[in-house]
């Protein structure tokens, strides 16, 4: 059982940067960020191998967010930059035990934190 426990969410004004946390417990083979809008439906983020640090981007963060692990600390970071009203979203960290980021980029994922509000606004 793996327990995911996001922090950092918050307010920014359009263009700023802003970097959320997600504190795992347990074994998990691939973590990640999914993200979704009121009115929308969940959406894939940004994606992780804690194992050897491959990476996956959604297409509309790609540049302006940075996804990282420190196994160390069993926190995963995503860093978001030059962000855009059209971000303000709930924040959900979520893990796989399967060891293949595109799995969980797919919606395969097996554990969901509980999520963190950012919001981008003037």
């Amino acid at each position: 059982q793996v327990q995911l426990v996001e922090s950092g969410g918050g307010q920014v004004q359009p263009g700023g940067s802003l970097r959320v946390s997600c504190t795992a417990s347990g074994r998990r083979d691939s973590m990640g960020w999914f993200r979704q809008a009121p009115g929308s439906e969940r959406e894939f983020v940004a994606a992780i191998s804690p194992i050897d640090g491959t990476t996956n981007y959604a297409g509309s963060v790609k540049g302006r967010f940075t996804i990282s692990i420190d196994n160390a600390k069993n926190t995963l970071y995503l860093q978001m930059n030059n962000l855009k009203p059209e971000d303000t979203s709930i924040y959900y960290c979520a893990a796989s035990e399967t060891n293949n980021i595109y799995y969980l980029s797919g919606g395969a994922v097996d554990y969901w934190g509980k999520g963190t509000l950012v919001t981008v606004s003037s």
